[in-house]
């Protein structure tokens, strides 16, 4: 079980600047798995998982993007109720607390994925992994 690497970019809270960040990974042939916005006044952080986040991260800093990576988990949900408090009742049990986190559903892969931040990332590998939960690499999420 492995993290994987997400993208954040601190923008400007204006019209087409998330156009231009799309564009910039259209351009470069990245497609974007999961994102998600967080509105702070005038300017903004975008996270997402890429299925390239080696060259996404190069091509928005090129284009002058302030980015960053983080290692996050993307763990496997059951897409039913109940599935997101299955897994938080499995950190929060263990005294690990979760950052922030955003989901996103696919049909081709037949699950929903949860990213999270965790203040602990190795020790909710090894919870998760033992309760059974199974943690996306990044060859899956680059095949989703």
């Amino acid at each position: 079980m492995v993290a994987i690497k997400q993208i954040s970019l601190f923008v400007e809270n204006k019209p087409g600047r998330m156009a231009r960040v799309a564009k910039t990974l259209s351009d470069a042939g990245v497609n974007i798995r999961a994102l998600t916005v967080a509105e702070a006044g005038d300017f903004g952080v975008i996270r997402m998982v890429v299925d390239s986040p080696e060259k996404g991260y190069q091509v928005l800093r090129e284009s002058r993007f302030t980015v960053s990576e983080t290692d996050v988990l993307a763990v496997e949900m059951k897409d039913i109720p109940g599935g997101l408090y299955e897994i938080m009742n499995v950190l929060g049990g263990n005294e690990i607390n979760v950052d922030y986190a955003y989901a996103f559903v696919t049909t081709k892969a037949e699950r929903a994925m949860l990213i999270i931040r965790v203040d602990d990332l190795e020790k909710a590998k090894v919870v998760l992994g033992g309760a059974g939960m199974k943690l996306a690499t990044k060859e899956e999420i680059q095949n989703i």
